[in-house]
């Protein structure tokens, strides 16, 4: 096949998925990894696409789609995982909820829970979940993201250090084919991993669009996760991976 044949196939696959691993690359398209790296540098340096550690992306995913637009990507999915994890949390429960469209979701589906102690970084969940049932909801500091209207930086991470909480409810960008959670903004990894530290148990909400996505940061590794929650079963191989370090996986949706 001609370099730009394969090039093309390349790209193909990128829109389809946003962002690939070159090894889960060169699975799906039955070439050699060798072959990838060969054809992925033009594209490269034609800008075209961005490589990171182990995979490339489409340029325009190194910032993800404005806020309100991802509320709405796949947001039956994500309301029926919401409700899952709010039927395993108890009135009075102390939680954290990092920023995120699923976790946003998750504040909606606890609109019937009440005293609720609540620790986010996101000024939407805030205002979904201050005004019900008396819950107390502790709002972090620090410098203001535009797009998702959440704070990050050295100021919100310690705040969060100040509270010790039941669950840490994270979401993620996405969860590569190494089995790790991955973000792509370095100060969303930093407030996830403080929030995990805070917490007796770290549950992970991703819809099945986020297994084998990519992203060049890194949160944390599969073992540090007690509960992955999500809409469909996940592959045989990231099962695997969960039985091995003690993660439970919970499927919304009867599934």
């Amino acid at each position: 096949m001609l370099s730009s044949q394969r090039q093309s196939e390349i790209l193909r696959a990128l829109k389809e998925r946003g962002s690939y691993s070159i090894t889960d690359l060169a699975t799906d398209l039955d070439v050699s990894t060798e072959t990838i790296r060969r054809n992925v540098k033009p594209l490269v340096e034609r800008g075209l696409i961005v490589k990171f550690h182990g995979g490339i992306m489409l340029p325009e995913r190194i910032d993800e789609a404005p806020y309100r637009r991802r509320m709405q990507i796949n947001h039956e999915a994500k309301q029926a995982v919401a409700r899952l994890i709010a039927s395993d949390i108890q009135d009075g429960d102390a939680i954290i909820l990092d920023n995120g469209t699923t976790t946003a979701y998750v504040a909606d589906a606890l609109a019937g829970h009440s005293r609720l102690v609540v620790i986010t970084n996101s000024a939407d969940i805030a205002c979904r979940l201050a005004p019900r049932g008396g819950n107390r909801v502790f709002m972090a500091g620090g410098e203001l993201n535009s797009d998702d209207i959440a704070t990050f930086g050295a100021p919100a991470v310690a705040f969060l250090r100040q509270f010790q909480v039941r669950y840490a409810i994270l979401s993620v960008a996405g969860i590569s084919g190494r089995g790790e959670l991955v973000n792509f903004h370095l100060y969303e990894a930093e407030f996830a991993n403080a929030a995990i530290e805070q917490a007796d148990e770290c549950w992970v909400v991703a819809d099945q669009t986020k297994f084998g996505r990519e992203a060049p940061v890194k949160v944390c590794d599969l073992k540090q996760v007690d509960v992955v929650y999500t809409d469909a079963k996940p592959s045989n191989d990231f099962r695997r991976r969960c039985a091995q370090a003690g993660v439970r996986i919970k499927i919304a949706a009867g599934e």
